[in-house]
């Protein structure tokens, strides 16, 4: 089996993982210029960081 052909099988294949075989995600923002993790933040800077809205651009309508 080469590798493109056991790529495409294990896509098709899917992955069910138990709560015991799952891992935290660690989330790093940029803060005054470097990055921290979020789980260092104090209990204000955490409450921020949950307030964040993020930008989302959308296609500008062109008048016709």
């Amino acid at each position: 089996m080469n590798d493109l052909s056991h790529q495409a099988q294990l896509e098709t294949e899917e992955i069910l993982l138990t709560d015991e075989e799952r891992q935290p995600c660690e989330v790093w923002t940029r803060v005054m210029g470097y990055h921290r993790p979020v789980a260092s933040f104090n209990i204000g800077k955490k409450g921020e960081h949950n307030e964040r809205q993020y930008f989302q651009e959308c296609r500008a309508k062109l008048a016709a």
